[in-house]
């Protein structure tokens, strides 16, 4: 059974190098090799064959380069066929990744304290019913006494100044609202990478949080001081993800210790270095912040 042939990158440079330097190397021998011919020895070697310049296509004949065509064409076809073979058998390797078979699985279960969030005051309660008082009938009695109110021509009429109450004071500006945290939304908030592929949500969320895993294994450093003291384990972590995509208000819910819990935290707000934004979670079609809970595994192998 015939093993497909695979060439490293490095194998196809070494090839063409090598390549390049045979063809050097051959310019210099063959340039070497003719330079060392002597006029002199060229005419004493040859002065008795005067009818081999009419057949020759040089004067002298070990001066005819063309003598060495075939070698010359076949070794351009050797190598030709061999820089084919090796560009054809290039093979390229994608850094592996080791991703745990459930990464995205917690240990144990686990109450998450999420806060909540600014809720409106209630209501005020409704004011009491007036209470209605019974008046005893009683006789009043008035005492009408009829001014004149004529006006003569000679009285003058003074008009007092009506006094005007100050405005109000303005209202006070209403206190700052909020963002309303989501614990959960009708589309939760999705790493970048898969937005622009066909497919449903279902679908870009399973490709997001591959790409997620891959981003958070690759770049995961295990800290020095848990490595050498054999400390292990799951960090959850939980953050939020705002209506613009940004992460923000990383928390530590479960720490195993020795620096575990601040380099799972460090790879989370790198998030924010990607160029590329999640996609926030949605609402009724409008974006909103979203609580996020992930599980990172770390695990020394052997």
């Amino acid at each position: 059974m015939f093993k497909e042939l695979e060439v490293p990158s490095y194998g196809v440079a070494l090839t063409l190098a090598g390549i390049i330097l045979a063809i050097i190397g051959l310019i210099i021998f063959f340039r070497r090799k003719y330079n060392s011919y002597k006029l002199d020895q060229l005419v004493a070697a040859n002065q008795n064959a005067k009818d081999q310049f009419l057949s020759s296509r040089t004067k002298y004949p070990e001066m005819d380069v063309f003598k060495n065509s075939g070698s010359f064409f076949n070794f351009g076809m050797a190598s030709a066929v061999a820089l084919s073979l090796v560009a054809m058998s290039w093979t390229t390797y994608e850094d592996k990744v080791f991703i745990p078979d459930d990464a995205l699985v917690m240990e144990e279960e686990m109450e998450v304290d999420i806060p909540r969030t600014a809720e409106p005051p209630p209501p005020p309660p409704p004011p009491p019913p007036p209470v209605i008082q019974e008046v005893p009938d009683t006789e009043i009695v008035e005492d009408v006494k009829m001014e004149s109110m004529d006006v003569e021509e000679d009285t003058k009429v003074v008009a007092e100044p009506v006094k005007q109450a100050p405005p109000p004071p303005p209202p006070p500006p209403p206190a700052p609202v909020e963002d309303e945290v989501f614990v959960r939304a009708e589309q939760m908030p999705r790493f970048p990478g898969c937005e622009d592929m066909s497919g449903t949500n279902e679908e870009k969320a399973k490709c997001a949080e591959k790409k997620m895993l891959e981003y958070i294994y690759k770049n995961l450093k295990y800290p020095a001081i848990a490595r050498e003291n054999g400390v292990q384990g799951q960090v959850v972590l939980k953050f939020v993800v705002d209506k613009n995509g940004e992460i923000g208000k990383v928390e530590v819910l479960r720490d195993p210790g020795a620096g575990l819990g601040t380099a799972a935290s460090d790879i989370v707000m790198g998030m924010n270095k990607l160029g590329q934004k999640w996609t926030p979670g949605k609402q009724r079609g409008r974006p909103v912040s979203v609580w996020y809970t992930l599980p990172v595994k770390f695990s020394l192998q052997e």
